[in-house]
């Protein structure tokens, strides 16, 4: 199929926009049937909106995964009795640690996230 450049007026902002070959192709690799409504602009400010400011694919330590904030429970540490903010409600079957002590813990325990794979 033979696809051409296409001006297309942008539903939000009313400015025209370029749905180019390429991008025409694209679509209709992935099997999308409707041709875009928002020029490039309006589809990120509309995106920025719709994930809280945070790219999807990004890390921000505080976020949680569709852009709300991530609750942080505050609790004793284990080892040494400091104070602990962690992003899950502890059981209390478990010792739960400061950054500090977590970090000692692991290096001592001989743990290592490339050890296990």
């Amino acid at each position: 199929m033979s696809f051409q450049d296409k001006t297309l007026v942008c539903v939000e902002c009313g400015d025209s926009f370029a749905f180019t070959a390429n991008e025409q192709a694209f679509y209709a690799e992935r099997g999308f049937t409707n041709e875009p409504k928002r020029c490039q602009t309006c589809r990120q400010s509309r995106k920025t909106q719709r994930t809280g400011g945070h790219s999807a694919g990004g890390h921000v330590s505080d976020s949680a995964g569709y852009g709300g904030q991530r609750a942080l429970h505050t609790v004793t540490c284990s080892a040494c009795g400091g104070e602990a903010r962690v992003p899950f409600v502890p059981r209390g079957d478990r010792p739960v640690y400061c950054s500090d002590c977590f970090s000692q813990q692991r290096g001592s325990s001989g743990y290592s996230r490339a050890a296990r794979y």
